[in-house]
């Protein structure tokens, strides 16, 4: 059976989590528009990664599993597709600006690459609590780093701030057209590779991935169920996607630290995510555990919590999946060797 040759005939899945910006009458990005600047701005900075067949994922729910491989991207995770398509957007007053940014560390790593490759100067701030491989991942690129509170939308605010006292630019790790754009490209290599697909599983955590790959894919025609997986233990988006309203929620620990903390009022991936995002679902730590060590088992490649996220949300619906074509996007690989030891 080939890939990404189901869904011809199959109505498209209606069942969004809540109404779009549009029905509210609020100004809407262009996703569309986005994405294709992004992917003739940023082409020669990223790697176009593989799409990769899972046949253990595909047993486990009859289906055609592929995995699109972001673990393997430049800095290890898809970040640098919006923090690129963000630093080469801006303008050479802006640039001497000098940037300052948060993170809970892949979208570190990735603007403290962008910042090295284009010659200009920032900060990043990291939760004090951030993951000790993440943070050395942001200063082996030569960035400064600094800390400020343990959950990760706090420190975006107090950097927002800082930016904003010291005269400097902030970029937000997804709360930026230009930033949703770049992460989208991973939409459109999908495309380009496959004539249509059932279902597209992605981490939830701010919304930049997900409204950029999922609003990017619908913008275009194609039929896809776009599935948000979050970690039962912060799950900010998923709550407040069902409330209708950004939520100010407690975050436990968890594996998928990189989709974990508050999320910024007013972020324009909230109506995206509304707009785009069919259903959102919870899965636990132990699911992510399990989820992490069966594709290392079975692809020998390395994965991060919020990519095992992903992959358990797939399992869990793997009674939904029969005959379907399914994508899964791994969208990081830094973890820490100590962290990687609890899990195997």
């Amino acid at each position: 059976m080939r890939a990404g040759a189901i869904l011809a005939a199959r109505p498209q899945f209606h069942a969004s989590v809540g109404s779009s910006a549009h029905e509210e009458g609020r100004p809407e990005m262009d996703v569309k528009a986005e994405v294709i600047a992004a992917e003739t701005r940023i082409r020669p900075h990223v790697r176009e990664t593989p799409v990769e067949m899972s046949r253990a994922l595909g047993r486990i729910g009859d289906a055609i599993v592929l995995l699109k491989m972001e673990n393997l991207q430049i800095t290890g995770s898809f970040k640098l597709r919006g923090a690129m398509n963000k630093l080469l957007s801006l303008t050479p007053e802006q640039r001497a600006r000098g940037i300052v940014t948060a993170s809970s560390g892949n979208h570190g790593a990735a603007v403290a690459c962008g910042l090295r490759e284009i010659g200009i100067r920032g900060i990043i701030y990291v939760p004090e609590n951030a993951s000790p491989a993440k943070i050395a991942n942001i200063r082996s690129y030569g960035a400064e780093v600094r800390t400020h509170a343990t959950d990760s939308g706090l420190t975006e605010i107090f950097a927002r701030r800082y930016a904003s006292d010291n005269g400097h630019l902030y970029v937000s790790p997804y709360n930026d057209p230009a930033v949703v754009g770049g992460q989208g490209t991973v939409g459109l290599e999908l495309s380009r590779r496959l004539d249509s697909m059932d279902a597209l599983y992605v981490a939830l955590g701010g919304g930049g991935l997900i409204s950029g790959v999922g609003g990017y894919l619908k913008e275009i025609g194609r039929r896809v169920e776009v599935v948000a997986c979050s970690p039962e233990n912060s799950a900010v988006m998923h709550h407040s996607l069902r409330a209708g309203r950004i939520l100010s929620m407690e975050s436990k620990p968890t594996l998928s630290d990189g989709t974990a903390g508050a999320v910024e009022q007013e972020t324009i991936t909230f109506e995206s995510c509304r707009r785009y995002v069919d259903r959102s679902i919870l899965v636990t730590e132990d699911a992510i555990r399990d989820a992490m060590r069966l594709v290392i088992d079975h692809h020998h490649t390395l994965i991060e919590g919020s990519a095992g996220a992903a992959v358990a949300g797939y399992i869990k619906d793997k009674d939904r999946r029969a005959d379907h074509t399914v994508v899964i996007v791994l969208c990081g690989a830094n973890i820490s060797r100590e962290r990687l030891r609890d899990i195997l």
